[in-house]
């Protein structure tokens, strides 16, 4: 058997995927997002944009100092000032990468740089020269390479080689390529490219015609060694090509593209689901690989083939890429014991106190459920991750409402030690919670966006809301979690005033 090529997967979840509307993510959030991508077996993390703000500067230095297993990356333009920024919030890194990029199409270069073909090869010398001055890895991005001259992306990438890169990033800036065309492009590259034997071919993929994952995996087949992607394909527009979906296909696929990644397929669920969880963005049901509808058969003529033989209709299994099987039964009865083991084997490594807080929140979802189902535990630990104690603890709530009188909303919040209590009526009982914790906050918080699904199966499923609040210009995620609607609904609202707070 041919020995499989290996596939580098660089991770930009957390600075191209960051980048799309509602996907923001605060300091801590990247941090937990940075570690879960470790333990998913990524090669490069691309921690965000050093030089874009001051915040992001801070994610990628502290993601720079926690990560030991894989590469941390920033982004910068061909500028000095970005490249030097860029190095000082990576240099801390166990592995640092700078990766900097300059348009090479002639739309881009004679309406955004502004700048003539000479002025950039020589723009690209320089800047990677500079990038290599402080660290061996320099990947260098010629940005909307699908549509430039092929003959001149050539140029610019032996330039590139030769100051010193060690990866070229072909970008499909817009999504505009066809796969055929993504292949004959790398193949070409291959040909014309001084030197490219000795460095890695990258490409960079967006789904404006739902062809990213398509693309990328056509220019694996043509000799591209690494991959740029984010979990659940979030990013600009359409978003990126997804980094489950890849992983996946290569594995399913490995007879045809003879190729194979890093990833440790059971942790995709567990990543998808943290994901989710902290931009607060649901994961559609037709989504493939992680999606709720990728392992479920509702035709007869399917259920029938899967209970013969779950080869006829499903070409991988849900415990590939770690969806929760039900094995142990939990209950109210359950001690600690049984429930570690539980978590353990989902895959979760908790300190003592996080233990402890888990325990308990379990206990107290038992006993308002029959039974707590491997969907619950990981939406349970998720939320634990996420939602750190802020300002802010839920005590109580008094909610009334009916057919004709307004609804009332009395809220006991502890905020600093101390219990403060909010009263307000409105025509609906969630407005009223949610005017009763304004009044305690004193935030006047506008609410964008309201959603709930249930985690779980049954009349007693484990409810999820996922909240969106606006705050001067700024868009905050809450995210809560009870088997009582108002319940969650609360909870989220006060961990949204959390994160508000804890930037105010």
């Amino acid at each position: 058997m041919n020995e499989r090529k290996r596939i580098r997967v660089f991770d930009t979840t957390l600075r191209d995927g960051e980048q799309s509307p509602g996907c923001s993510m605060n300091l801590q959030e990247k941090l937990e997002m940075a570690r879960q991508l470790e333990k998913l077996g990524v090669d490069i993390i691309e921690a965000g944009f050093a030089i874009s703000s001051p915040d992001d500067f801070k994610a990628v230095q502290a993601i720079s100092g926690v990560v030991q297993n894989c590469k941390v990356a920033s982004l910068s333009r061909a500028l000095p000032e970005d490249i030097d920024r860029a190095w000082e919030a990576v240099k801390g890194a166990k592995h640092p990468v700078i990766h900097t990029f300059l348009a090479t199409s002639d739309i881009h270069m004679k309406y955004k740089l502004k700048m003539t073909r000479e002025q950039v090869l020589d723009q690209i010398d320089r800047m990677v020269r500079r990038a290599k001055g402080y660290c061996p890895d320099v990947e260098f991005s010629a940005e909307d390479a699908s549509r430039s001259d092929r003959g001149f992306l050539a140029e610019c990438f032996t330039a590139a080689v030769r100051a010193g890169a060690t990866v070229l990033n072909v970008p499909d800036t817009v999504g505009y390529a066809a796969p055929q065309e993504m292949y004959e492009l790398i193949r070409y590259l291959k040909e014309h490219v001084e030197g490219i034997d000795g460095v890695d071919i990258s490409v960079h993929c967006h789904n404006d015609l739902g062809l990213a994952v398509a693309n990328s995996l056509a220019s694996i087949a043509a000799g591209a060694t690494q991959v740029e992607c984010t979990v659940n394909g979030i990013g600009e527009r359409a978003g990126n090509a997804s980094l489950e979906e890849i992983a996946m296909a290569l594995k399913t696929r490995a007879d045809y593209y003879g190729a194979e990644t890093g990833i440790e397929s059971s942790q995709i669920y567990r990543t998808s689901r943290l994901l989710s969880s902290i931009i607060g963005v649901p994961v559609a049901p037709t989504k493939p690989i992680v999606g709720a509808n990728a392992f479920a058969h509702e035709a007869g003529i399917h259920q029938h083939g899967v209970l013969n033989n779950p080869l006829t209709y499903e070409i991988m299994t849900p415990e590939s890429i770690g969806v929760p099987q039900n094995r142990m039964v939990l209950g109210k009865h359950s001690g600690k014991h049984a429930f570690a083991d539980r978590l353990g084997s989902l895959g979760y490594e908790l300190t003592k106190e996080e233990l402890e807080a888990a325990f308990q929140r379990f206990k107290d979802l038992a006993d308002k459920k029959k039974t707590v189902s491997d969907k619950d535990l990981v939406a349970l630990v998720t939320a634990q991750k996420v939602n750190e104690k802020g300002t802010f603890t839920l005590e109580s709530f008094v909610v009334n409402s009916g057919t004709n009188i307004s609804a009332t909303a009395a809220i006991k919040l502890s905020v600093g030690g101390e219990t403060v209590e909010g009263v307000a009526a409105a025509p609906g009982p969630i407005d009223a919670a949610f005017q009763a914790i304004n009044q305690i906050t004193h935030t006047d918080a506008e609410l964008s966006n309201y959603s709930i699904q249930a985690v779980s199966e049954g009349e007693d499923a484990l409810g999820e809301v996922i909240v969106k609040l606006l705050h001067d210009g700024e868009e905050y995620t809450g995210r809560g979690l009870s088997t009582d609607i108002i319940e969650a609904s609360i909870r989220a609202y006060v961990n949204g005033m959390d994160k508000i707070h804890s930037i105010v």
